[in-house]
């Protein structure tokens, strides 16, 4: 669907006021992550975070992200997409609960109908210069980035339907849409 995805509408709004929704719902601070400027307008209650030009798709995303948690002092840093506008109201809970355990997990990685979704993922703010390492490797991977520094995986039951499911076309969009 292109830059213009967040864009999109989603029930009375679009995709991006969805997603906000939902990231207030879970943290008190809020940014969201753009890839060039003028990509979206402002939002009300969220910094707008560019996107480093040298680093590939998500992975620019995640840096935002994980800049923006430093920046706030924050240890951690929760990372959702736009295109996935059920998300649990569990989410954050349930990835935390994860990583506070004894385990060695860093990133605490939502999974469901046995499919990964690095994207919906808490990352530990302190990944920022791993990530540069990583990327400077030639590696692009939101899993294999979880991988290097710790992964563990929480699962979720979807018997109504995946919480998890994102809209890469607009048809996908279409069967997401609230009744």
């Amino acid at each position: 669907m292109g830059g213009d995805k967040p864009l999109r509408p989603f029930g009375g709004a679009r995709l991006i006021d969805r997603a906000l929704a939902l990231a207030q719902g879970y943290c008190l601070r809020t940014a969201v992550a753009v890839r060039r400027p003028g990509q979206i307008p402002a939002l009300p209650g969220a910094l707008l975070l560019l996107d480093p030009a040298d680093l590939p798709g998500p992975l620019a995303g995640l840096a935002s992200a994980l800049a923006f948690a430093r920046a706030q002092g924050a240890p951690r840093v929760l990372t959702l997409p736009c295109d996935t506008p059920r998300l649990p109201a569990d989410l954050l809970a349930r990835l935390a609960a994860a990583l506070d355990g004894a385990g060695p997990a860093r990133v605490a990685v939502a999974r469901s109908g046995g499919r990964l979704h690095p994207a919906c993922a808490l990352w530990p703010a302190d990944g920022l210069e791993a990530l540069g390492a990583y990327a400077a490797a030639g590696r692009a991977s939101l899993r294999g980035f979880a991988v290097e520094l710790g992964m563990g995986v929480v699962d979720w039951d979807a018997p109504g339907g995946d919480p998890f499911a994102n809209a890469n076309t607009p048809a996908e969009l279409a069967l997401l849409q609230p009744a």
